[in-house]
C-alpha cells in the first residue's frame, strides 16, 4: 500500500517545523556517540547528552532548585605541566570518565598527561542575591577548577564530593568553567580500587577525571552544609547534628520527623548543637521491613526560615553478642542476623565507574534482593549518592570498602600472627587516611550501611591496628571489619577470611564475629556477552547454566553447615562479570542472568534461615 502524503498549506509548515526539528537536535547528537565496539547495556541505548543522568544527585540532603551541569563539554588530553589549552580536540560526555566508551572519546590519558575540560552555564535570574555552589559528585584524582579564568580551588581524592562557592567569581551572561583532572592511576599511591594503567585478569581498565553529576543549586549565605544523623533504637531517640556554614549568633536549627505525612518529632536548638528527637515504639529499619522517617531541617535566623532540606533516616541498630553456644554473632536491631550477599564491583561495560543511568545503577541492587540476598559488599569502590539512597529506600545491608591503593596489586604475605605490612611513605600515609574519612563523613548518615572495611587482602595494608581503632572511634555505631581477606590482627570486630572457590572456615576467634568474605567465583562465558571474548576466566568454569546453577547450590549447602559452626555472614563472588572475569550472576552487559534465579533464591534464603530462624 503507497503512503499518500498530503501537500496543503498545513502539511508544509509541519514538513518544515519537523525538518527544522531535525536540523536542530543533529548538530548535538553529531558531537557524541558512544566509542568503540565492547559490548553495552541496555541503559546505554537511551542516552540523550541533554538529559543524562539528571537525576537529583544527593536525595539524603535535598533542596527544590538546582542545575545538572552533565552533557557534552570540551576536552582536550595535553603534557602534565602545560597551561590551559587554546583549542580542544573534541567533546566528551560528562560524566562519563574518558576511557569509557559513553564519553564518546575512549581514549587513555597516563601518568605523563593531564585532562581539560571546558563549558559554559547559565546561573538563572531568579538566584540573585544567593550563594551558589558548583558540586562534583567525584573526579578521579587531582582536581584544579576555574570559573571565568579565576582558579576557585582544588581537590586530591577520586571518590567523595566536593564543593566550591562561585558567586565572586560569576558574570553577567554565560559562565565559563575550565577543570583540570590529573590521575596516576597505578603509578600512585592513591586510593583507585580496581584500576590499572595496563588492566588484565581481575584488574581493569583506568578510570580518569570526571565520573558523577556536576551540578549548582542556590543556596542561602546562611546553609546547611552536611548532615550527621544517628538512630539510638535502644532509647527510641534520633540525634541530628547539621554542618552549617555563615551563621551567627542566635539563629536556630529546628528538625521535624515525619512518619508519612504525620509529623512525629520536632526539635529545636542553637547552631552547633546536636539535636535529640524522641521517637518511642519507632517503626525499625531493616530489608524484610526498609521504613524511612522524612526529616525536614531549617535554619531560622530572627524567626525567618533562611535554608531549608529534606533528608531522611532508618531506625536501625548493628552489633555483635555471644550466642547461646558462646559464638559471637552479628545482630540486627537486637536480633542474631545472619548477612548473605555478593560481592558487587559497581563497573559497567560502557560506563566503567559510572551507570549509564539511574535505572541501572538501582537494577543491581534490584536483582540482588531478588535473588534473595539481605547484603552487598561494595568492593573497593564507592558509589554515588544516589545508589545508598536506593540501598536505603530498598533495604539492603551494605559493607563499604576502602578503594585499595598504593602497592595494591602486589598481594603482601598474611598469616594470622604476623602478617606483613606494607611500609607506606608518609605523603602515602596521609593521601590514605584523608581520604578514608572524607569517605566516612560522605556516607555516615546512610541506615544501609552496616561494616567498614579499611583493608581488602592486604591490597595497600598499613597500620592495621591504629586504622582499625582510629575508624571505631571516630564511627562508634557500626562494625569494622579490619582487613577482609587479609593480614590479621587482634583489632575491630570481625575476623574475614577468602576462600576460592568453595566456602571453608580454616580460623576461628572466639571474641571476634568470624565471616567468609569471599568465596564463589563460579565462571560461566556466554558469546556475545563478553567483554574479552578470547581472553575470560572464573575459579572454576562450567558450560551451562543448569551446571552453574548446581554448583552455586552445592557451595551454598557447604556454608549453610558453616553457619551453624560460627560463620555470621558470607560473601559470594559476584554480581556481574567485569571486564575478563566472568563469574558473575548476570553478565557485564547486564543482558543474561546466568543462574536460575529461583533455585539461587530459595538455598540463598535456606542459609540466611539457619541462624536468622534457627
Amino acid at each position: 500500500m503507497n503512503q499518500i502524503i498530503s501537500n496543503t498549506p498545513k502539511t508544509k509548515v509541519l514538513r518544515i517545523l519537523f525538518l527544522l526539528l531535525i536540523s536542530i537536535s543533529q548538530p548535538i547528537m553529531g558531537q557524541w556517540s558512544p566509542s568503540g565496539d565492547k559490548i553495552k547495556t541496555k541503559w546505554a541505548e537511551k542516552i540523550t547528552p541533554d538529559t543524562v543522568l539528571s537525576e537529583y544527585p544527593r536525595p539524603i540532603m535535598e533542596r527544590d532548585e538546582w542545575r545538572n551541569l552533565n552533557g557534552l563539554w570540551d576536552y582536550a588530553i595535553q603534557k602534565k605541566g602545560s597551561t590551559a589549552p587554546t583549542n580542544y580536540q573534541g567533546k566528551i560526555l560528562v560524566p562519563f570518565a574518558v576511557e569509557s566508551s559513553l564519553s564518546g572519546v575512549m581514549k587513555e590519558v597516563g601518568t605523563d598527561k593531564e585532562l581539560w575540560y571546558n563549558t559554559t552555564f547559565e546561573v538563572s535570574s531568579s538566584w540573585k542575591n544567593q550563594a551558589i555552589l558548583l558540586h562534583f559528585g567525584a573526579v578521579d584524582w587531582e582536581t584544579v577548577v576555574w570559573v571565568n579564568g579565576i582558579k576557585v580551588g582544588s581537590h586530591l581524592g577520586g571518590y567523595t564530593p566536593f564543593s566550591f562557592d562561585i558567586t565572586p567569581f560569576l558574570v553577567d551572561g554565560p559562565q565559563q568553567l575550565t577543570v583540570k583532572v590529573w590521575d596516576p592511576t597505578s603509578d600512585g599511591p592513591q586510593p583507585r580500587g580496581k584500576q590499572v594503567n595496563k588492566p588484565e585478569g581481575i584488574w581493569y581498565t583506568s578510570v580518569t577525571g570526571i565520573w558523577q553529576t556536576v551540578w549548582i543549586e542556590p543556596v542561602s549565605k546562611k546553609h546547611i552544609e552536611h548532615i550527621k544523623t544517628v538512630p539510638d533504637i535502644d532509647n527510641g531517640i534520633i540525634k541530628v547534628l547539621p554542618i552549617v556554614k555563615g551563621v551567627e549568633y542566635g539563629d536556630i536549627i529546628e528538625v521535624v520527623v515525619f512518619e508519612g505525612d504525620n509529623e512525629v518529632a520536632t526539635a529545636k536548638a542553637a547552631v552547633g548543637e546536636e539535636l535529640v528527637l524522641s521517637l518511642p515504639n519507632a517503626k525499625l529499619w531493616s530489608p524484610e521491613s526498609p521504613f524511612l522517617y522524612d526529616l525536614k531541617i531549617k535554619i531560622l535566623s530572627n524567626n525567618d526560615v533562611v535554608d531549608e532540606v529534606e533528608s531522611y533516616v532508618g531506625m536501625r541498630k548493628i552489633s555483635m553478642k555471644k550466642d547461646a553456644f558462646g559464638i559471637v554473632r552479628m545482630q540486627l536491631n537486637n536480633e542474631d542476623y545472619f548477612q548473605f550477599g555478593p560481592l558487587d564491583q559497581g563497573w559497567w561495560p560502557d560506563g566503567l565507574y559510572t551507570a549509564p543511568s539511574d535505572d541501572a545503577l538501582k537494577y543491581d541492587i534490584e536483582k540482588t534482593k531478588e535473588l534473595g540476598f539481605n547484603m552487598i559488599r561494595k568492593h573497593v569502590k564507592v558509589e554515588p549518592a544516589r545508589w545508598y539512597t536506593h540501598c536505603d529506600r530498598l533495604g539492603i545491608l551494605v559493607w563499604q570498602d576502602m578503594p585499595s591503593g598504593d602497592k595494591s596489586p602486589q598481594w603482601q604475605s598474611h598469616n594470622y600472627f604476623d602478617g606483613t605490612e606494607l611500609k607506606r611513605s608518609a605523603a602515602s600515609e596521609k593521601i590514605y587516611k584523608t581520604e578514608w574519612k572524607d569517605i566516612m563523613d560522605y556516607l555516615y548518615s546512610y541506615p544501609s550501611i552496616v561494616v567498614w572495611v579499611p583493608f581488602n587482602e592486604a591490597w595497600g595494608q598499613f597500620k592495621t591496628e591504629e586504622i582499625t581503632e582510629w575508624t571505631k572511634a571516630y564511627d562508634s555505631n557500626r562494625l569494622v571489619n579490619s582487613a577482609s581477606g587479609g593480614n590479621f590482627y587482634r583489632t575491630g570486630d570481625i575476623v574475614d577470611l577468602h576462600n576460592y572457590p568453595g566456602p571453608d572456615m580454616y580460623l576461628y576467634d572466639a571474641q571476634r564475629v568470624n565471616v567468609l568474605g569471599e568465596y564463589g567465583g563460579i565462571g560461566l562465558p556466554l558469546e556475545n556477552h563478553l567483554w574479552k571474548p578470547d581472553n575470560n576466566w572464573g575459579y572454576v568454569k562450567f558450560k551451562n547454566s543448569k551446571e552453574s546453577t548446581a554448583e552455586y547450590v552445592k557451595y551454598a549447602k557447604e556454608l549453610k553447615k558453616l553457619v551453624k559452626a560460627g560463620f555470621s555472614a558470607a560473601v559470594y563472588t559476584q554480581t556481574t562479570d567485569v571486564e575478563g572475569e566472568v563469574n558473575g550472576f548476570m553478565t557485564y552487559d547486564r543482558k543474561v542472568d546466568k543462574m536460575n534465579i529461583k533455585e539461587v533464591k530459595a538455598v540463598n534464603l535456606e542459609v540466611i534461615n539457619a541462624l536468622n530462624h534457627q
